[in-house]
């Protein structure tokens, strides 16, 4: 019987957990606030790991800040995550921004549009008949 899931994606949904739990726990850095852990891609030697992560930004918190602040403490993360996870060899850590909810926002936005203009179309041509 096939194996449902690989052993790099049973990997990177661990690493996952274990980045949201130390981002949340052990990084104070005020440039970041709040983050979320969208995804984890780790290569399949899993020497690499690709965190996605979103911002909730408040005030002057920018997610460009919380990236570069992210990147900063990319070490002290990886040093934390290979005393939480045993593996043979600590996946390097490289923060991207996750585009995916911003970019999910501004089409259904688009499709509301859409919807309401052709609501409005509609009820002009009732009118008309």
């Amino acid at each position: 019987m096939a194996k449902e899931f690989s052993r790099t994606q049973r990997v990177s949904q661990q690493i996952q957990k274990e980045i949201a739990l130390i981002l949340q726990r052990e990084i104070k850095d005020p440039r970041i606030g709040m983050v979320t852990v969208s995804g984890v891609e780790v290569s399949r030697d899993l020497a690499y790991a690709k965190v996605f992560v979103t911002f909730l930004t408040t005030g002057e918190q920018t997610p460009e800040g919380g990236l570069e602040a992210l990147k900063e403490a990319a070490g002290y993360v990886r040093s934390l995550l290979g005393k939480a996870i045993r593996l043979r060899v600590t996946p390097e850590v490289s923060f991207y921004f996750d585009q995916s909810l911003t970019e999910g926002m501004r089409i259904s936005n688009l499709v509301s549009q859409a919807v309401r203009s052709d609501e409005k179309r509609r009820d002009i041509d009732g009118e008309e008949d």
